[in-house]
């Protein structure tokens, strides 16, 4: 494994403050090259930027845990620089992810809804429920804290996404009111926002004969950051592209 100077952009935010203390602390060997962030106290703080172009330092990498409105200054940033992207944000507009895919052509880039590899499993497993049963019944439930901006979850998008690689008719109702009647290729999707709940994703098969259950609960917001540097030490020696959950697991 090689040891990586990380740029963390969104280092004062939830995820970013886990993942630029959990560099800090030595993990996996890896040092903090930057945090950026606008809260940051501009000079203050040693290895602390209010901006990305503020830092010209040596680097091997940035992982991304800020808003899905800087995509166009992140993407700007390592395309000129060189310098492998992991973005684990959310939320992108169609064109935020043309940006994206972009960029992709120029650099290394990781991009995923959610950095848990069990996520990525639950993804997997989801696919082959849904090919095993093509007449069942699908409905996916996500629960997260109740500051959390987009709805339905970017990880209940990509788990649907997933179903729809078997069932490419497949339709998205995001919540279900007032005629409550299913439509036969749909697939509901509802969100509930409560607390201090990390994350939690239930996918449920229904055949009408029997149902199937796929859940994972995130129990601490820090296998999130463990799989962000996962994905920074995936990248290390990758070709130019575009690199997913599905290629760091090995599907």
């Amino acid at each position: 494994m090689t040891v990586m100077n990380i740029i963390v952009h969104g280092c004062t935010g939830r995820m970013g403050k886990i993942v630029t203390e959990m560099i800090e602390d030595g993990f996996h060997g890896h040092s903090l090259a930057a945090g950026v962030s606008p809260d940051c106290p501009s000079g203050l703080v040693p290895r602390r930027c209010v901006s990305l172009d503020e830092f010209d330092g040596a680097a091997d990498c940035v992982i991304d845990f800020s808003n899905h409105s800087a995509t166009a200054e992140l993407t700007s940033y390592c395309v000129r620089r060189a310098l492998p992207l992991v973005i684990a944000t959310t939320g992108q507009s169609d064109g935020e992810l043309e940006m994206i895919n972009s960029a992709a052509q120029r650099i290394p880039l990781f991009y995923s809804a959610n950095m848990s590899v069990g996520v990525a499993l639950l993804a997997r497993l989801a696919r082959q429920a849904a090919a095993m049963f093509p007449d069942a019944d699908i409905e996916i439930v996500e629960r997260h804290h109740n500051q959390k901006l987009d709805v339905p979850s970017g990880t209940a998008l990509l788990l649907a996404n997933s179903i729809r690689q078997v069932r490419p008719e497949t339709e998205f109702l995001i919540g279900r009111h007032q005629n409550g009647l299913r439509a036969k290729n749909e697939i509901g999707i509802h969100s509930l926002r409560c607390g201090n709940e990390v994350g939690t994703h239930e996918i449920v098969v229904s055949t009408g004969t029997q149902t199937i259950t796929l859940k994972h609960e995130a129990e601490s917001r820090t296998l999130f950051a463990e799989g962000a540097i996962a994905a920074a030490e995936f990248l290390q020696d990758r070709p130019t592209g575009y690199y997913t959950m599905t290629e760091l697991i090995g599907e």
